[in-house]
């Protein structure tokens, strides 16, 4: 049959209502009941029905806005403009958006008031949202009750993504420390509730089967000070490392401040690995070598992804990650770079993984 765009009008009817009251639910309007309302959010889910946009601002009198849904720490909620990754996120999303017509419209919140937020927003959401930091379920929960959103980042296998090769980043990273001469190398490790560290988890044992390294490795969060309480764990526990990898540039930053309190040298005791490749990286002394995270092309595809309508259920868009070296392992590590990875998963993918 030839393809004809969903109207208001299908809602209604599939919903059992009538078209005022479907257009008050699409609209966030009082008026309805709870019963009525979660009927007609339903059949919106799974026609995957998008109003259209500029119609709705027409209506309303309002223009277009974009969520951007952050979970974060207690420590970067009260930060978050701080954080080197979420103000790049943000970098990313802008690019995208200039010369249009729809604003960014910024949500945070800690772990503890991430369901309500996540409901909240999929009730309001027009042109669509973008999820940072959401685990897989409450992603999926948002996908239910809107289908305008993309994760960024690996997530439940029906959301919309992007996603940076994170496990092979980080495989990548214990590889090139064993390059350059390492074999006492650790991993500081980010959280085990967060996807982006899952990958980079996996990276890391993958790297220690494949080159028969010792399985070293400590949990902690990703901020500095974690890295900290990390790396002077690991040198009272296995005093012969000399190279560690952790997953971000910030507890990458821990580390060599407890390497050099504990009197070791960086990089000629121990090298040092960071992923992300922030601002952090290039400002550290010694500059740190990092796995360079594409943050702001992932944020700008996942947006225009959203406003292109391209982000069918299931839809991912890989991202390769490319290791960027400084002084932080060596004078002559740069002379080590292996060639340069051809990834053809890091262009646009449709359909499942």
């Amino acid at each position: 049959m030839p393809y004809r765009k969903l109207t208001i009008e299908d809602v209604a009817h599939e919903a059992g209502v009538s078209r005022a009251t479907a257009s008050r639910v699409l609209n966030n309007a009082r008026g309805v009941s709870e019963e009525l309302r979660d009927r007609v959010n339903r059949v919106v889910a799974d026609l995957g029905y998008r109003p259209n946009a500029a119609a709705r601002a027409l209506a309303s009198g309002r223009r277009d806005v974009l969520d951007l849904v952050v979970i974060a720490c207690r420590t970067d909620a009260h930060m978050f403009g701080a954080v080197p990754y979420y103000s790049r996120v943000i970098a990313g999303v802008m690019a995208a958006l200039a010369g249009g017509d729809v604003q960014l419209r910024v949500n945070v919140t800690e772990p503890a008031g991430a369901a309500e937020l996540i409901d909240r927003v999929a009730q309001s959401a027009t042109a669509g949202a973008l999820l940072v930091n959401v685990p897989p379920e409450l992603a999926a929960r948002f996908h239910a009750r809107c289908r305008r959103v993309v994760s960024l980042g690996a997530t439940a296998p029906q959301v919309p993504a992007v996603e940076p090769e994170n496990s092979r980043g980080a495989y990548d990273a214990v590889a090139f420390l064993h390059r350059i001469g390492c074999r006492r190398i650790a991993a500081i490790h980010g959280p085990e509730t967060n996807t982006c560290a899952a990958g980079r988890r996996a990276g890391h044992l993958e790297a220690v089967r494949e080159l028969g390294l010792a399985d070293l490795a400590v949990d902690g969060g990703f901020s500095r000070e974690c890295g900290y309480a990390a790396t002077a764990r690991l040198l009272a526990e296995h005093p012969d490392v000399d190279g560690i990898f952790a997953a971000c540039d910030q507890m990458a930053a821990g580390a060599v401040q407890a390497i050099t309190d504990a009197g070791r040298r960086v990089p000629a005791d121990i090298a040092v690995v960071g992923f992300d490749d922030s601002v952090v990286a290039a400002c550290m002394s010694p500059p740190l070598t990092s796995m360079r995270l594409p943050v702001e092309d992932m944020a700008a595809a996942a947006t225009r992804a959203l406003l292109e309508g391209a982000a069918a259920p299931h839809w991912r868009r890989f991202f390769a990650i490319d290791l960027v070296v400084r002084s932080s392992t060596g004078p002559d590590a740069a002379l080590l770079i292996p060639p340069a990875r051809s990834l053809d998963r890091s262009a646009a993918l449709t359909g499942r993984r």
